[in-house]
């Protein structure tokens, strides 16, 4: 399967998914609202209101959730196509196990999905700190176990990486320098996958941010994945594409609907992995540029109150910052999906040479 011959199955799978998101978005916010499944009006703390409850306080009261019925429908569909692709005799080429590659897509994708509904449950259902409390007895999840479990379930990928696929060297372009690292690979997947984690929740903070970023993200490693001949990776990337499009259309300014933590984590998690399956290192952290920056802002926050004890930025992370000193707020998203596609483009540039 080469990129010539791959673009009319992924554009047909493409508008299938983009179809069939399309048809049940609408039914999928109205039963939100009847689940009361809606960002929470952030309370004011010892009378005061914090900076962030002022700049996002119309947000209350939107539905949350909208990574839940992408990731459904696209794990539904990825499941079918390859149900049919078998049973048809389709040639599936592969440029790992096939196998493990597909529980590696299926594991990252509703795993780290899972993790991040605890946390949307936790947010929408808790009532003050009594509530997070008995929802912690629930879930048996705190703050730092959550992260702790990123850890855990980036490690199982990172060494299903190493140990099932063989992969362990990362190349760095224009400077030629290929590095085997061996057994270390386990521990640097999972940092980039916990990485990309965090930076994507981190940035999906305004209407069409993330998700629109995240579509051009896809696009570029669509091109990528076609050019390496991964079919399961190919396919997958195109139902993707769809589903994100269909519901980028709710998510623009106004947002009807908001992804949540079980999308932003899951997604987060699974554009690492795209990364680290192509073995383009460098495309992952030049095309997914933004959510880096994005992530770089709320560490350099959290250091300048530790070291400085006083913040950087306003507010972090730095799409808060614009927001703040009065950009407005599709004029950040626009400009930041401007820089996204010219990141892109030096990313594929990355990927060719």
């Amino acid at each position: 399967m080469n990129l010539p011959n791959y673009l009319p199955l992924a554009l047909g799978l493409t508008i299938f998914s983009f179809f069939i998101t399309s048809l049940l978005m609408v039914p999928f916010i109205n039963l939100l609202y009847k689940l009361k499944f809606v960002r929470q009006k952030e309370e004011s703390q010892k009378g005061k209101t914090s900076l962030f409850s002022k700049l996002h306080r119309k947000k209350a009261g939107t539905p949350t959730g909208g990574g839940i019925l992408v990731l459904v429908t696209v794990t539904t569909l990825f499941t079918m196509v390859f149900s049919l692709a078998s049973h048809s005799g389709v040639l599936i080429h592969s440029a790992h196990n096939l196998n493990f590659e597909l529980f590696i897509i299926f594991f990252t994708f509703i795993s780290f999905g899972f993790l991040g509904l605890s946390d949307d449950i936790a947010k929408i259902f808790a009532k003050g700190r009594g509530g997070e409390r008995a929802l912690a007895l629930v879930y048996g999840l705190s703050r730092k176990q959550k992260f702790a479990l990123q850890w855990i379930l980036a490690g199982i990928i990172g060494f299903l990486l190493f140990k099932n696929l063989g992969i362990q060297i990362v190349h760095i372009p224009v400077f030629h320098i290929t590095l085997n690292l061996g057994p270390l690979y386990i521990l640097f997947a999972a940092f980039v996958i916990v990485f990309f984690t965090n930076a994507f929740n981190f940035t999906d903070g305004l209407d069409g941010l993330a998700s629109g970023l995240l579509l051009i993200y896809l696009l570029a490693f669509g091109v990528i994945a076609g050019t390496h001949l991964d079919t399961p990776l190919s396919i997958f990337i195109a139902l993707w594409v769809g589903s994100i499009i269909a519901f980028l259309y709710f998510n623009v300014w106004p947002a009807r609907i908001f992804l949540g933590d079980a999308g932003a984590m899951s997604f987060g998690a699974m554009i690492a992995v795209v990364g680290l399956l192509t073995g383009n290192i460098a495309a992952l952290f030049v095309i997914g540029g933004i959510f880096v920056i994005e992530a770089a802002s709320s560490a350099m926050q959290i250091l300048g109150w530790k070291i400085l004890k006083k913040p950087f930025f306003p507010i972090a992370p730095i799409h808060h910052t614009f927001l703040a000193i009065g950009w407005e707020e599709p004029k950040i998203v626009m400009r930041a999906w401007i820089a996204g596609v010219i990141l892109a483009i030096f990313g594929l540039w990355l990927a060719s040479i």
